[in-house]
């Protein structure tokens, strides 16, 4: 995704679009498998509902990010031009456990990697998408070290085991190119729009960041807003 923003400022607008559209899709296709006698346990259709809260709650985030955007350029939708690439989902379809099932939350596959501003890296260099409701409230910044839990429904877990050294800054929120950054004299750290939506923070308002102890960092984490 952050490619795609980069090569086309306006691709994160599709992104989001495709993102409720698929979530639309995995209701419908819920639906049909209920009718067909595919259930879960209540626990685990809690979970899965929760998830897909929290999912589509991102991407009404994200694409109320793309309008802020087009709004201060004076923009309407139908001004953006094509995407060239094809977006790819930062979530995966929990898939339904069949009625034959023995009932029994399986352990699942258990990977560990490190935080990257916006994704957790596995120890094979790849990729997978971390949630930024999750990442937001519980303040990941670069370099914390999660656990990741992907069950056999599909369900991704995150927890966070290894925390980095931190230290906390006095920064002022502003807006680049659609992005929102805190500004610490002349270090500009990127922040999750999540992250300022989650504080109701807007360009100008003085907020306490983290970021890590030691070296430098392009991402910093929101602790708390002080004022405007």
């Amino acid at each position: 995704m952050t490619l795609l923003i980069k090569k086309n400022p306006y691709g994160f607008f599709f992104i989001s679009l495709a993102y409720i559209c698929l979530f639309d899709k995995i209701v419908y296709e819920r639906k049909e498998q209920n009718q067909k006698g595919v259930i879960m346990s209540k626990d685990k259709q809690t979970e899965v509902l929760q998830q897909l809260a929290n999912q589509m709650n991102d991407a009404r985030e994200s694409l109320k990010g793309a309008e802020e955007m087009l709004k201060k350029m004076g923009l309407d939708p139908k001004d953006l031009p094509v995407p060239t690439d094809e977006p790819k989902p930062l979530v995966s379809v929990p898939r339904e456990q069949d009625s034959s099932s023995s009932g029994q939350d399986p352990v699942g596959k258990i990977i560990e990697g490190h935080f990257d501003g916006q994704n957790m890296i596995g120890p094979d260099g790849k990729t997978y998408p971390v949630p930024a409701n999750y990442a937001s409230k519980s303040k990941l910044i670069e370099g914390d070290t999660l656990k990741l839990t992907i069950s056999d429904d599909g369900s991704f877990i995150y927890k966070q085991i290894g925390p980095i050294d931190r230290k906390k800054l006095i920064a002022k929120i502003d807006l680049d190119s659609g992005q929102y950054i805190a500004v610490v004299g002349n270090a500009h750290y990127k922040v999750l729009y999540a992250s300022v939506t989650y504080f109701k923070a807007q360009p100008g308002d003085e907020v306490t960041v983290v970021v890590p102890a030691a070296g430098d960092s392009t991402w910093a984490a929101i602790e708390a807003v002080i004022g405007s």
